[in-house]
């Protein structure tokens, strides 16, 4: 898929505007690491995300990462260190997030991507590492915070809260159905309530059954309202959908699944389209 993005933005330039949000300069970074590692794995992180000098640092407490997953994972899995760590450089504005992670074994990119876009995180590149492999679902509780203080704006509670919440659900959701799929699925719905909100939870239900069947995902009765409850608690939110669904039409080539959907499957006849259109006006050239 990296590869069929990379050909298209080969094949269409567009101009990028050079201003970014906030007073953070484009390219600055902000680093996260966990309060329990030792002076050693700091410095090693450090250097494997390719941090400054000078750059920020924000520590992150085990308490705070009980704070934000207590209510959604069990205590075994958030632990008693507190590890996880990430750097955020500001992008482009309008370029939309990035994420690419290291020895995270439960939450993936995807993942964390479908969250942060709840959170009303933007136009970032993120890295997410650890010294050893952990869950992961430590980490967002950093990210947000440090973006809090990269883009000088603070994130509702309820909101923090609730990306948590999505996060852990998609990754339970995976388990069961495919991680590629499940992230698929979020992005999907996400979208389509971006588009258009749904009226009631009859609607909001049919949409993800809808979704579900486009990506040919069997679920549950259990996780269809499951997630029926967490869009539900989405909608109820002060979430800027319109921005979720710029930065996911930003970000789908790095859903694995999205090629295999019907939006992807068009642009990929399209693509085949312009570029048979092409052979022929050089072959009529010649003939």
């Amino acid at each position: 898929m990296k590869k069929f993005i990379c050909f298209l933005a080969s094949v269409c330039i567009f101009a990028m505007p050079l201003t970014v949000s906030a007073d953070l300069a484009e390219g600055d970074m902000i680093v996260t690491l966990g309060e329990n590692l030792s002076d050693g794995q700091k410095d090693a992180l450090l250097k494997e995300m390719g941090a400054p000098g000078d750059v920020q640092i924000v520590t992150v407490s085990n308490k705070e990462e009980h704070q934000y997953l207590g209510k959604y994972v069990p205590k075994s899995m958030i632990g008693t260190r507190a590890i996880s760590s990430s750097a955020i450089t500001m992008n482009k504005k309008d370029t939309g997030l990035t994420v690419k992670t290291k020895n995270i074994t439960w939450v993936t990119d995807e993942m964390y991507l479908n969250a942060l876009m709840t959170a009303g995180v933007k136009d970032a590149s993120i890295y997410i590492t650890a010294p050893v492999a952990v869950s992961g679902t430590a980490a967002l509780t950093g990210i947000i915070k440090a973006y809090e203080i990269s883009a000088d704006e603070t994130i509702p509670e309820d909101i923090k809260q609730a990306a948590n919440q999505e996060m852990v659900e998609t990754a339970k959701l995976g388990d069961s159905i495919g991680k590629e799929n499940a992230s698929a699925l979020i992005a999907k719905v996400k979208e389509e309530i971006s588009k258009d909100k749904p009226r009631n939870e009859a609607e909001l239900k049919a949409l993800i059954e809808q979704q579900a069947q486009e990506l040919k995902v069997d679920l549950t009765n259990e996780e269809l309202q499951s997630l029926t409850a967490l869009f539900k608690k989405l909608q109820d939110l002060d979430i800027d959908w319109g921005q979720v669904g710029d930065q996911l039409n930003k970000a789908k080539d790095q859903f694995s699944k999205f090629l295999d959907s019907e939006e992807g499957k068009g642009i990929l006849a399209t693509l085949k389209k312009f570029f048979k259109s092409i052979a022929d006006a050089i072959r009529s050239f010649f003939e």
